[in-house]
């Protein structure tokens, strides 16, 4: 049985062990342990006894809009609605915090997200500061073929 929790500091290093793929293939942005630590209260595990397969952070912008970010599901569990779990997770928690507007997703998968409401946006309407606390970091800048999604909140 798969359950949903929030990350400990002890779950870094096996975080790190699952992403480290696709952050080595550009599809998942690389963030340093430290970076991971001083956010560790925005991640959601996906866990199957003590096996970690899956996880997202939720990582607030501001008073309207909160970005799930880092979404990873081990290959071997894909298909199984694991992520789809993590995201409504992450979305329910967004409500609970009365983020005001909407939630963010950039990603190379847009029908994933689709699938749950979430609908295109042009990149130009994403924050600056995200272009440049995080994009900046990715080895496609400045040339980004992520698609930005939104789902808007009815708080």
């Amino acid at each position: 049985m798969v359950k949903l929790v929030k990350a400990k500091l002890s779950d870094i290093s096996e975080m790190q062990r699952l992403v480290a793929q696709e952050v080595q293939d550009g599809i998942i942005l690389d963030r340093s342990e430290d970076e991971v630590a001083s956010n560790i209260r925005s991640y959601v595990l996906a866990k199957e006894g003590e096996e970690l397969i899956g996880y997202a952070a939720l990582h607030i912008h501001s008073s309207r809009l909160a970005e799930i970010r880092s979404l990873i599901v081990s290959s071997e569990h894909r298909g199984k609605r694991i992520g789809k779990n993590i995201v409504e997770f992450c979305l329910k928690e967004a409500k609970e915090l009365k983020i005001s507007e909407e939630v963010l997703v950039l990603t190379y998968l847009p029908q994933f997200f689709q699938k749950m409401d979430f609908v295109e946006i042009p990149k130009e309407s994403i924050p600056e500061h995200k272009i440049w606390t995080d994009c900046i970091k990715c080895i496609h800048f400045p040339i980004c073929n992520e698609i930005s999604l939104v789902y808007k909140l009815g708080n």
